[in-house]
């Protein structure tokens, strides 16, 4: 399994950032996938999942109506689109196969600041 994200970067509060991820190594179209997030200095959280045929998306409450997540099952990506981005969004940024982030990529630093 390889997952490589993307899409990171430096922010203003109140601004958009897309997220990208690439997979290979398994077969996409059958898996869940998820976004994750670890803020500095703190534990790993889960941020959003869509279901395998992209018709299911949840999201963690402290982003619900800000972020979309999506994916694109032919060309083996997943995506999420930040708006409304607050200071607390600064993390690292990971996409993953399981529901604990187990199996992630390296992950893209997301920084909210003005």
């Amino acid at each position: 399994v390889q997952l490589v994200e993307s899409g990171g970067g430096l922010v203003q509060p109140g601004g958009s950032l897309r997220l990208s991820c690439g997979a290979s190594g398994f077969t996409f179209s059958r898996y869940y996938m998820y976004w994750h997030r670890q803020p500095p200095g703190k534990g790993l959280e889960w941020v959003s999942s869509i279901a395998n045929d992209g018709t299911k998306t949840t999201y963690a409450d402290s982003v619900k109506g800000r972020f979309t997540m999506s994916r694109d099952n032919a060309k083996n990506g997943v995506y999420l689109q930040m708006n409304s981005l607050k200071s607390e969004d600064t993390a690292l940024y990971y996409c993953s196969t399981d529901p604990g982030g187990n199996t992630r990529g390296q992950g893209t630093q997301v920084t909210v600041s003005s």
